[in-house]
């Protein structure tokens, strides 16, 4: 992101009303946040956009099955984002709703452009459709015969009239602008999935439904009342509604978007859908779609039924919101999936923030007052120190590129060094030591450094933490703020002369866990989960030999309603005698010349007197009984695996 560029526009996801937030929300958000006040800090006139998904079948269910209608739903769940975001400061500058009335005015707009453009016409639809993701899926998408391959529930089949945007139209424009764009997926690996699906063949994408009415009607001007707008498309356009798109008092100068997040499980509509309607609508694409991983904790993947699901804000109370907002950041590089663990917290608090930066300023304010009565000077900083400011200055410089490319860790672990430089400094010159042999000039400037160290870091700390880096500058008596990173972190400017004021610990040591872990289920061993579940191994699956029988003679066995005496060619020197009860579905003489499956090393069995050395395969249900047989003739003791 270069200083020339004067807006910056960032979006989370509008997030879907069909459950309160998680911790996955927050991520998304709070790495929204921190790039747009980082945006402001540098001088960027910055939109922050966040808000909440509210049409669809699903939302129409879930409310019907609470009782409620479904603005009544949406309404409910809508405002425990909103004040989740409001009690964690989030400093959004718009919560936009898709039930606002301005958001589908602007998507009947887009609707009718596309129209105009020749790239919508109507069919009819017959695919699998899964209601969980709002999605259509093609035959050779869904798993195992009906499952949707992204949630894995069960789709189901529907054919109805429907409006159809040219999706395939805009397919090697679209490789086209991955291609062109390194960084307009991010990370690679996202990107390059997205190209090996966009190789694959698009088809045309279904963005009616008549089968519900929660959602947004088709623009008058089209006259089909019976039709409301595709999820995806209503969704995905909030991003431009909520710059007035369509209304006629639009804000189009913060359009292309700098950053889109989302979670990789929205990346397809994002990556192909978005950019293809905004090719549709003549607008620049955006700079940069980034798609973070999912959360589990402590190596499990989260669910209410294990009662290991995360509350944010329970966290954030307990560790700190600050706190929590840097580890989440910290922990896990962007793009991966990250583990949630108290532990993992603790030890970012207790090491990172707590000896790194909070005894660092501790020592500054401790120093201060014996050697100086609180009275720090950065006069002599470069005379003594001018290697250590060169150094710090070096990671500076690298910081920005990183923000924005989404390796958010790497920013806090470049950003860690100049405090681990001045804590080494501190070790090596050893002022208490340096004031014996009266060397106090040279003392006094290893302090000013600690505090230029401290204000710079405060500077580039403050998107992730900025309480706390307030509170650091307070006691170093600056402002953060525009001026303060273009002077200190752009110019490298030092401090002017101020007297320290003494603060509270920022991190106090935590020795235990505050937050009660859910209790694990008791664990039945794996043998007996198995054994009650009627699981074998495949080893003792191949215990069994089944083969292909021609059956070469069959009778009825006398005083017996239910066996036939079989002799069954397997392939060996002699035919087998096999006793069946199956005398009440098949006559002998339908089966001589028949195939079926034998299972051929049961141990003979004598059943009314007479040997039977096998057992024939069958189904039976409510409609009888049916031997097994092969689609086409084997020969004689093929082996069924």
């Amino acid at each position: 992101m270069s200083n020339s560029c004067k807006k910056s526009y960032i979006t989370t996801p509008i997030y879907y009303v069909n459950d309160v937030p998680h911790i996955g929300h927050a991520y998304t958000t709070i790495i929204a946040d921190t790039l747009a006040i980082y945006s402001r800090m540098v001088g960027y006139d910055t939109f922050f956009l966040t808000g909440t998904d509210e049409h669809g079948q699903k939302i129409e269910q879930a409310a019907k099955q609470r009782g409620k209608t479904p603005q009544e739903y949406a309404d409910e769940i809508s405002s425990k984002f909103k004040q989740l975001w409001d009690y964690f400061d989030i400093s959004y500058d718009k919560f936009i709703r898709t039930t606002d009335e301005e958001h589908k005015k602007g998507v009947q707009v887009a609707f009718e452009k596309m129209l105009q453009n020749g790239d919508i016409y109507k069919g009819t639809y017959k695919g699998n459709y899964c209601i969980s993701c709002e999605t259509f899926f093609t035959d050779t998408q869904i798993v195992d015969g009906g499952f949707c391959p992204d949630c894995g529930k069960e789709t189901s089949i529907v054919e109805e009239e429907s409006y159809f945007f040219k999706l395939s139209k805009y397919q090697e424009r679209l490789l086209a602008w991955y291609k062109e764009n390194e960084k307009c997926i991010i990370p690679k690996t996202r990107r390059n999935e997205v190209i090996r699906f966009v190789e694959a063949g698009l088809e045309d994408l279904s963005i009616t439904r008549t089968s519900f009415d929660w959602g947004v009607k088709l623009p008058k001007s089209v006259n089909d009342p019976k039709h409301v707008i595709y999820v995806w498309l209503d969704a995905l356009m909030n991003y431009l509604t909520a710059l007035g798109y369509g209304t006629g008092e639009e804000k189009m100068d913060y359009w292309p978007a700098k950053v889109h997040l989302i979670g990789k499980d929205i990346l397809r509509f994002h990556a192909i859908f978005w950019p293809a309607f905004l090719m549709s609508l003549e607008l620049p694409l955006p700079d940069h779609i980034a798609a973070h991983g999912w959360w589990t904790r402590n190596g499990e993947k989260m669910s209410k039924s294990k009662g290991n699901v995360i509350n944010p804000k329970e966290v954030a109370d307990a560790y700190g919101l600050e706190n929590f907002r840097y580890f989440m950041l910290r922990e896990v590089p962007f793009g991966g999936d990250g583990d949630f663990s108290q532990k993992a917290l603790i030890d970012r608090i207790n090491s990172d923030l707590g000896n790194d930066l909070g005894n660092l300023l501790n020592r500054l304010i401790g120093m201060s007052s014996k050697y100086s009565e609180g009275k720090v000077s950065s006069q002599n900083v470069t005379k003594y120190f001018k290697e250590e400011l060169e150094e710090i200055q070096r990671s500076f410089e690298k910081l920005e590129p990183l923000l924005f490319d989404m390796q958010l860790h790497r920013y806090l672990e470049e950003l860690w060094r100049p405090l681990g430089i001045a804590n080494k400094a501190i070790d090596k010159y050893q002022p208490w030591k340096l004031m014996k042999e009266g060397k106090e000039e040279e003392a006094l400037a290893l302090n000013g450094l600690i505090a230029n160290i401290l204000a710079k870091v405060a500077i580039m700390l403050h998107p992730v933490m900025p309480k706390t880096t307030n509170k650091i500058a307070k006691a170093l008596q600056f402002t953060i703020g525009v001026e303060s990173y273009k002077s200190f972190v752009k110019e490298n400017s030092l401090l002017d002369d101020f007297t320290i004021t003494k603060i509270p610990p920022l991190f106090p040591r935590i020795e235990e866990q505050l937050l009660k872990e859910p209790e694990a289920p008791k664990k039945e061993s794996k043998e007996k989960k198995e054994q009650s579940a009627g699981v074998i191994t495949i080893d003792q699956f191949f215990q069994t030999e089944l083969k292909i029988g021609t059956i070469i003679e069959a009778k009825e066995v006398q005083k017996s309603k239910k066996l036939l005496k079989l002799k069954v060619d397997l392939g060996e020197e002699q035919p087998r005698q096999i006793i069946a009860g199956i005398k009440e579905w098949y006559k002998p003489e339908d089966l001589v010349g028949t195939q079926a499956c034998v299972v051929a090393n049961l141990k003979p069995a004598k059943i009314m007197g007479m040997l039977s050395e096998g057992m024939l395969l069958a189904a039976k249900d409510e409609n009888g009984l049916s031997l097994l047989r092969p689609e086409t003739p084997k020969v004689a003791g093929t082996k069924v695996s």
